[in-house]
């Protein structure tokens, strides 16, 4: 009688987002810490396949410190018990500098799909030490407009969101036949399903950078999508760490550090995933802090009180500064400013929200880089007092201005 094949363990993470600043302030020694801590947990679980669903850069021209962390990581992942790991693209990353140096890649078992293709090209049958099938991987990176759907002329928006969204579904049914017929070929080893996408009913929190996918209301799909062949979906794009539809088997890890200090509170973890044979049970492993992010809102009593208790704590925090009293301030930076000297913490923003609600027009602290493009439109609609009756359609067109904007770099930055 055949012994049971051993338990396959297989780690989840996405949304590294590596050079990624918090109000310009630089977070290379946090993303190094990340990444140290990930190499050792993998050593320590036992990790035989590590899965990382998209946004592994915050940009499509990552800097060079950036881009030594990422391989410096590989070089140790490669080296560790660590069998196989696959990388997908996120919206966030360039799929030819991804794709570059996948050949390279390849021969340590690093596997990287980079933008969309064929079928055959992202179901990837992964093998043991003893050269045997023991996974199949539907490593489907972020789908772009051009990937799914063909434009036409005069077509309407609602007929562009249904091709949209018919466009994903089939790419999905594609790539779950052919991993059906691998798994029949491979005697019946498990299916895990990958993706960069954002779901209906998926959570996102204020300012931590989660673009809308798509134009319209099919930025967020049904869970429905994805094959049932699948024993685990690895998912990326929304960075609080959460369960799609309820499902245990169907996950976002989450972003691994904090995006925004509205994220600071937040455990993040990642998905340890347990296959024996189909059957996947998933357990969070907590990450650590690297650095702490605080948020302190109130008027100046409060304020000060809290910086006080943090300075005795000895604690190193960046600082979110929301002062919300009735007091007008005009010496609220100063006053910051000699409240943690002396101390390791830092200031990276300062609201100061006039009595009544309004802000100035200038807020201290804030970078216009940070701001994403939604917020400078939303910002342009309120300067110029647009009716909220128009405001819904205004942000439809631009929208879908900026995703063709998006759509054609990409296509350029391949093309080159």
């Amino acid at each position: 009688m055949p012994q049971p094949s051993p338990p396959l363990n297989v780690l989840h993470t996405s949304d590294w987002h590596l050079g990624r600043t918090l109000y310009g302030r630089r977070r290379h020694e946090e993303f190094a810490a990340f990444l140290s801590w990930l190499a050792d947990t993998i050593r320590q679980l036992g990790i035989d396949v590590l899965l990382v669903a998209g946004d592994v850069f915050d940009t499509g021209t990552p800097g060079s410190r950036s881009q030594e962390l990422y391989y410096q990581f590989l070089r140790r992942a490669a080296a560790s018990c660590c069998r196989h790991v696959v990388i997908i693209a996120g919206n966030h990353d360039s799929p030819s500098f991804l794709n570059a140096p996948r050949e390279l890649l390849k021969a340590f078992n690093i596997h990287v799909i980079g933008n969309a293709s064929t079928p055959e090209d992202e179901v990837l049958v992964l093998r043991n030490g003893q050269d045997e099938p023991e996974l199949i991987v539907c490593a489907v990176p972020y789908l772009r407009d051009r990937d799914v759907r063909t434009a036409e002329a005069g077509e309407k928006i609602d007929a562009k969101e249904q091709k949209l969204l018919e466009g994903i579904r089939d790419h999905y049914a594609a790539v779950g036949r052919l991993a059906r017929q691998r798994q029949e070929e491979c005697g019946g080893v498990p299916i895990i399903g990958m993706g960069h996408l954002f779901t209906a009913g998926g959570r996102i929190m204020e300012g931590d950078g989660v673009r809308e996918l798509y134009v319209g209301s099919l930025a967020h799909v049904s869970a429905g999508i994805f094959p049932d062949c699948f024993s685990y979906v690895a998912l990326g794009h929304l960075h609080i760490p959460q369960k799609v539809g309820g499902s245990e088997t169907m996950r976002y890890s989450g972003s691994p550090l904090p995006m925004s200090f509205g994220e600071a509170r937040q455990q993040k973890s990642l998905c340890h995933v347990v296959l024996q044979g189909a059957a996947a049970s998933v357990h969070l492993v907590d990450v650590p802090v690297f650095q702490p992010l605080v948020r302190i809102t109130g008027d100046w009593a409060g304020i000060a009180g809290r910086l006080r208790r943090l300075a005795e704590e000895g604690s190193r925090s960046w600082l979110e500064i929301i002062h919300d009293g009735a007091e007008i301030m005009g010496d609220l930076r100063e006053r910051l400013e000699d409240a943690i000297a002396g101390t390791g913490m830092e200031l990276l923003r300062i609201r100061d929200i006039l009595p009544g609600g309004d802000l100035p027009e200038q807020q201290e602290g804030i970078d216009p880089g940070e701001l994403s493009v939604e917020d400078v439109f939303e910002r342009c609609l309120a300067q110029y007092d647009v009716p909220e009756g128009r405001r819904d359609e205004l942000r439809h067109t631009y929208r879908e201005a900026v995703t063709s904007l998006l759509e054609d770099d990409a296509q350029a930055e391949e093309d080159s």
